[in-house]
């Protein structure tokens, strides 16, 4: 089958591999689209970040060159011995947290923070930017026939927005800042006003995501021509209840904690290539919450539900489909070069 395989840097091939095969607990599903993910661009610019290339990791015995993608929905084609929830035919998404079961975030049900934590098209073993994928039945979720493979394909996405929001201390009447309008910035604010929030204000470059943000029911703020923190302290009266930080650049960091009022929350939802730098005093002196969230946990069927029933508007984010022969060109490159891009959907 075809499949774009992660080798190194700035190193990705569409190339014909193997068709896996199915083992007991598994199924096979026929992938309908895949969306390229921030974590994969951050692989293909700056890589190997969590994609293991010397040492394997510690839960797939795997290391790369791995089939990237992990934002994906599609058709079971076949399933193994032993499994119970799914049959062939079954309009399906995928849940990709590959996690132990067995330390102790895992016992206590953290799963996504589990300490050898790896994800399904990262971690030596996937993934969605292939014709074929097989996966555990327990990573899989059922989607109904109203949702359309394409809104599916962002339903991991949109989970780690909820999920960053369930971690916040919001709640109806706050204000909210949106420090990036990349696809997780513009889905947040979703799950902020699905939250209760009263104003939202995004942060972001990009005019083409300012649109898309303003859209969705967003106040915009473009950098290149205010100064942000002055102009959220002014609206705000001091600033906003919430900051949530998607970009993963340091400067951006420090402008959501300058924007956020005393006592106030900042969530970090960014990887980072680097450790940024921040005013320490200004956390302290504020009395401010500082927040991680990564990814999600016991949230997908909610989310699924969330989108069929048009609650979650997420058609709006996809401005562009290609095949999988052009995912490195008119997807990565694209992506990198071309701001006004929000998620490129593959087909494979």
């Amino acid at each position: 089958m075809k499949a774009a395989v992660w080798y190194a840097k700035k190193e990705i091939r569409v190339e014909d591999v193997t068709e896996p095969v199915v083992e007991p607990g598994e199924v096979k599903i026929k992938v309908a689209w895949a969306g390229i993910c921030g974590s994969d661009l951050h692989e293909y610019v700056a890589g190997p970040i969590t994609i293991p290339t010397e040492e394997p990791h510690p839960l797939t015995n795997k290391t790369a060159p791995v089939i990237m993608g992990h934002e994906f929905s599609g058709e079971i084609a076949e399933v193994g011995e032993e499994v119970q929830t799914l049959k062939v035919g079954d309009r399906v998404v995928v849940e990709p947290v590959i996690s132990c079961g067995e330390c102790n975030s895992c016992r206590q049900g953290f799963y996504n923070n589990c300490e050898r934590i790896g994800c399904y098209g990262m971690s030596g073993v996937g993934g969605g930017f292939s014709e074929y994928a097989v996966v555990p039945e327990t990573m899989v979720h059922k989607i109904p026939n109203k949702l359309s493979y394409e809104l599916a394909a962002l339903v991991e996405p949109m989970a780690v927005s909820l999920h960053a929001v369930r971690q916040s201390r919001l709640k109806a009447g706050d204000s909210v800042a949106i420090f990036g309008a990349g696809p997780i910035g513009l889905l947040t604010i979703q799950a902020c006003l699905l939250a209760g929030a009263e104003r939202v204000f995004v942060v972001e470059l990009s005019e083409e995501r300012r649109k898309v943000a303003e859209k969705l029911g967003a106040i915009t703020i473009n950098p290149s021509e205010v100064n942000t923190v002055a102009e959220i302290l002014n609206q705000t009266n001091g600033g906003v209840d919430v900051s949530f930080e998607a970009t993963g650049v340091s400067i951006v960091l420090q402008q959501a904690i300058d924007s956020t009022k005393m006592a106030g929350e900042v969530v970090i939802v960014s990887l980072w290539e680097s450790n940024p730098e921040l005013s320490a005093n200004t956390v302290v002196f504020k009395e401010m919450n500082i927040v991680g969230s990564i990814g999600y946990r016991n949230i997908f069927p909610t989310v699924i539900h969330l989108i069929a029933e048009g609650r979650l508007q997420v058609a709006d984010l996809i401005s562009k489909k290609i095949d999988l022969d052009d995912i490195v060109g008119e997807g990565f490159e694209t992506l990198l070069n071309d701001k006004s891009q929000v998620k490129i959907l593959i087909k494979p």
